[in-house]
């Protein structure tokens, strides 16, 4: 799992939390049915996001939903998972993206990959996903040339950039991907009126992506010596801060423009989560959803307020629990997600979840009372 909108689950709500995990599981399991099991370690959180804009401007139908058997990540136990051309353009996208980030890491000689046996084994798998999201991205009618361009041109960019070279020049083929995926996706919404303000939400979308990518990775490569487009055109943080807020800002206002038949899901992860996200990557965000929960002191419950009671659950016995446990190890949800007991059903947050910053200040724009934004009720307060 990779990108930048990783939301809180705290934040999102019971309700919203289900829609993001039913597209999340969409994106996955649409990668498997077209292209093989190994095609699902391209799932990625900003890819879906592509699913989530689709369905957010065509309204939920009646197949846009199915149900899918067990897994691992979910504790074994079945979810309702979004399905459709949305599903699939989203995998097109995270193919072919993922398929540019091998071969980059394949050029700059990362790790293993500086071995010449590794890297050609990585650059045929790099090649495969390519061919792959470009069926796929046909299947939908969207031309995944378009994304093959731009990433094709990014690495002329990069050797051109040297100091004083804006840093927009290098994110500028990003900005041009995404552009181009998040106003197909007004197309397969049949709203073609949305393809120009989601193409500006999409580059800026995209810009903000490389920059915090750099910032995430600035130290890294500095010890490294890897490029850093940061390092490289010697933009400082504070300028770099500068247009990932104005690029929020920018998301916002165009999202503003876009016709929606329900667009909470997509509001909460494009204008709220997003303000966070950059505070996660500049070092400035906090976790208190154990201070703000509507459960907790201070919430709506008052000083002591009980914790709702939890749902029966069934327990699974020796040798079931054995079995999920070992599928669970085997996937980074016990680290990075949160996960169902193998045993008693409980449910848990990965090691990550429980010591690192995962959110912050969540519930910032939730009174409960059906209010936020000024009536747009993306939160999922349940109440």
């Amino acid at each position: 799992m990779f990108g930048i909108v990783r939301p809180c689950r705290h934040r999102l709500g019971e309700r919203l939390k289900t829609e993001w995990m039913a597209h999340l599981c969409g994106l996955c399991l649409a990668l498997r049915r077209d292209h093989g099991q190994f095609a699902r370690v391209v799932t990625n959180y900003d890819g879906l996001l592509v699913s989530v804009l689709t369905e957010a401007q065509a309204g939920r139908s009646e197949d846009g939903r199915r149900t899918a058997g067990p897994c691992p990540l979910r504790g074994m136990r079945t979810a309702s998972v979004a399905r459709g051309e949305g599903a699939r353009l989203a995998a097109a996208v995270s193919l072919v993206l993922a398929s540019a980030k091998m071969r980059d890491h394949v050029t700059d000689g990362d790790g293993l990959l500086a071995r010449r046996p590794v890297a050609l084994a990585a650059r045929r798998v790099a090649d495969g996903w390519g061919r792959a999201g470009a069926r796929s991205g046909s299947a939908v009618g969207f031309d995944t040339a378009l994304l093959v361009d731009a990433v094709d041109r990014q690495a002329g960019v990069e050797a051109l950039a040297g100091p004083g070279t804006p840093v927009l020049t290098v994110t500028e083929p990003t900005e041009t991907a995404t552009a181009a995926a998040f106003a197909h996706t007004a197309i397969l919404a049949g709203r073609p009126g949305n393809a120009g303000p989601l193409a500006e939400a999409g580059r800026l979308f995209g810009r903000l992506a490389h920059l915090l990518d750099a910032v995430e990775d600035r130290e890294a490569d500095a010890a490294s010596g890897a490029w850093n487009p940061l390092t490289a055109t010697g933009t400082p943080l504070t300028e770099a801060r500068r247009l990932a807020d104005d690029a929020v800002h920018g998301i916002r206002l165009a999202l503003g423009e876009v016709e929606f038949a329900d667009g909470r899901l997509a509001h909460r992860l494009l204008v709220h989560e997003l303000p966070a996200s950059v505070d996660r990557a500049f070092g400035s965000a906090s976790c208190a959803h154990g201070s703000h929960g509507p459960y907790a002191p201070g919430g709506p419950g008052g000083p002591g307020a009980p914790l709702p009671p939890e749902p029966p659950r069934r327990g699974r016995g020796l040798l079931a629990g054995c079995a999920v446990w070992a599928g669970l190890a085997c996937t980074c949800q016990m680290c990075c997600g949160e996960y169902d007991s193998p045993w008693t059903g409980e449910r848990k947050e990965g090691l990550c979840q429980r010591h690192g910053d995962n959110c912050s200040d969540c519930c910032e724009c939730c009174d409960c009372c059906g209010k936020c934004c000024d009536g747009c009720e993306c939160c999922g307060c349940d109440c």
